[in-house]
C-alpha cells in the first residue's frame, strides 16, 4: 500500500501539471520538447479559434487540452501517447475555419456562364481554312502631340485615312479606307505599339466587321480602345499605333489561324525569355557563387565579411518573386519579353547563386586540403580543387533552372513582360475564349516536352 501511494504521486502530479497549463507535466517528466511542442500547438490552435470567434470551433481547443492532461498522466505511468489524435483535432479546426473563411458556397456557381466560356474552349482557334488576305493599315499617334504626323498612307491603290490624325483615349475617330475588294466583309482592329490586336467591336469584346460597297470603300467611326495606353512606360508620351482592315478569300485547304501564329510566336518568345535569362543569370551566378560558399570564404575575417554579404544579398534577391521585379522592368524598359527576360535573369542570378555555392560546399574537403597544403593561392586551390567537382551539378542545375524560367516566363507574361503570358492576358480581355484554350494547350505542350528532355540531360549528366 505505501508503494502504491508513492508510484501514484507523478500520475497525480503531471495530471495537475498539464491540466494548469498544457505540457508543463510533460516537462517535469523530462519530456520537454514534447511539452514546449504540445504548449506551442495548443496555444496555436487556442490563439485561431479565438480569433476566428466561432464557438463551435472552441471544442478542438478543449480536446488537445484533454488529451494533453491524458498523456501527461499515461507518461507519468510510463506508457507514451500518439500524437496523432491532437495533430487530428487541430487540422480539423484549421480545415474548418479555413473552409468559411474561403467562404466555400457552390450554390454560387453560375453553370450557364460557366458553359458559355468552356463550351467555346473545346474549338481551341490554331487552324483555319486556307485564304487570300488583303490587308491595309494606317498609323494614328495616341495621345496626341503638338504637331501630329497626318494619319495617312497609300499601298498598292489602297487609301486609308483617319479623321484627325491623332487621338486620346476613348476618343472617337473617323476611319476611311478604298481600294479594298468590293461588296466583301472586312475586319477592323487596333494594334498597340508592341504588336499586341485590340478589338473595336462591341465593349471592345468582339471584332467590328462592315461590308465594303461596290467601290471597295468603307467610312466608319471607331473609337480609341480603353486598354490602348495600358501598362504603356509613360501614358502622356506620344505613340504610333495603328487601324488595320482586312479582307479574306477562301483558297482551299488548312492554314494558321492569326491566332494560331501568335501563340507560336508568343511561345517562342517564351522559350527564348528563358534561355537568355538562363544564359545571362549563369555568367553572374558563378563567380558569386564562389563567393557565397562558406568553406571557400572562411579563411579569415575579410573573406567571411564577403561571404555573408552576397550571402545577404543572394537571399534577398530570391525572397522577391519574378512577377514582382518583372513590374519593376516593364516600367523602365517599357513592355515586351525584354522587361521579362531582365525579370527572370536577375532573380535566376540569386536563385542559381544559391544552389551554386551549397554544390560548393558540399564537396569533397580532402582535394582542396591537399592543394593548400602545397601552399596554392585561393585561385589556385578553386581551379584545381573546386572545378572539376562542381561542373556536372552546375550543369544539371542550369538545365533544371531553364526549365523553371520557361514555366515562370508564361507568368512574367501577364504584367507586360511579354511572350505567350501576355498574349494569354489580351485574349481573356477581349473574352476570345477559343483563343485562350489554344495559349493553354501551347503552354501545357511547351513546360511537358522541356520538362522531358531536361529530365533526360540532367540523368546524362549527374
Amino acid at each position: 500500500m505505501p508503494n502504491e501511494t508513492v508510484n501514484s504521486r507523478p500520475v497525480v502530479r503531471s495530471g495537475i501539471a498539464s491540466a494548469l497549463l498544457p505540457g508543463l507535466g510533460q516537462i517535469l517528466l523530462g519530456e520537454r520538447y514534447r511539452g514546449a511542442g504540445i504548449l506551442l500547438g495548443f496555444l496555436l490552435i487556442l490563439a485561431t479559434t479565438l480569433w476566428y470567434g466561432k464557438p463551435v470551433w472552441y471544442v478542438s481547443p478543449l480536446l488537445i487540452w484533454l488529451w494533453n492532461v491524458w498523456d501527461a498522466v499515461s507518461l507519468a505511468g510510463g506508457r507514451k501517447r500518439s500524437i496523432l489524435l491532437p495533430l487530428f483535432f487541430g487540422l480539423a479546426a484549421a480545415y474548418g475555419i479555413g473552409w468559411q473563411v474561403v467562404e466555400i458556397d457552390f450554390s454560387k456557381a453560375d453553370m450557364d456562364r460557366a458553359m458559355a466560356i468552356l463550351r467555346p474552349m473545346v474549338r481551341p482557334d490554331f487552324v483555319q481554312t486556307r485564304r487570300e488576305v488583303n490587308q491595309m493599315w494606317v498609323p494614328v499617334q495616341v495621345p496626341c502631340s503638338s504637331e501630329p504626323p497626318a494619319a495617312r498612307r497609300e499601298d498598292a491603290g489602297r487609301i486609308a485615312t483617319v479623321i484627325p490624325d491623332c487621338g486620346g483615349v476613348g476618343e472617337t475617330l473617323i476611319v476611311t479606307v478604298s481600294g479594298m475588294w468590293p461588296n466583301a466583309g472586312m475586319n477592323i482592329f487596333w494594334q498597340n505599339p508592341i504588336g499586341n490586336p485590340l478589338m473595336l467591336g462591341e465593349g471592345e469584346i468582339t471584332m467590328l466587321t462592315l461590308t465594303s460597297d461596290e467601290n471597295g470603300s468603307i467610312t466608319t467611326t471607331i473609337r480609341v480602345p480603353t486598354t490602348a495606353l495600358v501598362a504603356a512606360p509613360d501614358p502622356t508620351l506620344p505613340q504610333f499605333h495603328r487601324i488595320y482592315f482586312e479582307q479574306y478569300r477562301p483558297t482551299g485547304g488548312y492554314e494558321l489561324s492569326f491566332i494560331g501564329s501568335e501563340v507560336l510566336k508568343g511561345a517562342l518568345a517564351t522559350i527564348a525569355m528563358a534561355l537568355l535569362a538562363t544564359g545571362l543569370a549563369m555568367v553572374f551566378a558563378v563567380p558569386l557563387s564562389f563567393l557565397a560558399a562558406r568553406n571557400l570564404m572562411s579563411g579569415n575575417p575579410l573573406t567571411y565579411a564577403v561571404y555573408v554579404v552576397v550571402r545577404t544579398l543572394l537571399n534577398i534577391l530570391r525572397s522577391i518573386e519574378s512577377l514582382i521585379i518583372a513590374i519593376v522592368f516593364v516600367v523602365i524598359v517599357g513592355l515586351g519579353p525584354f522587361a521579362g527576360m531582365l525579370a527572370l535573369a536577375l532573380h535566376s542570378v540569386a536563385a542559381l547563386g544559391k544552389l551554386y555555392s551549397e554544390v560548393i560546399e558540399g564537396i569533397d574537403p580532402g582535394p582542396i586540403e591537399a592543394i593548400r597544403a602545397t601552399g596554392a593561392n585561393w585561385l589556385q586551390v578553386v581551379r584545381y580543387a573546386v572545378i572539376p567537382q562542381i561542373i556536372p551539378p552546375f550543369t544539371a542545375f542550369t538545365i533544371y533552372r531553364w526549365d523553371i524560367n520557361v514555366r515562370s516566363a508564361t507568368v512574367i507574361g501577364l504584367v507586360g513582360g511579354g511572350g505567350i503570358g501576355f498574349l494569354l492576358i489580351e485574349l481573356i480581355r477581349v473574352n476570345n475564349m477559343r483563343g485562350v484554350s489554344a495559349v493553354f494547350i501551347a503552354i501545357a505542350v511547351i513546360v511537358i516536352a522541356l520538362d522531358y528532355i531536361s529530365a533526360k540531360l540532367r540523368e546524362r549528366l549527374v
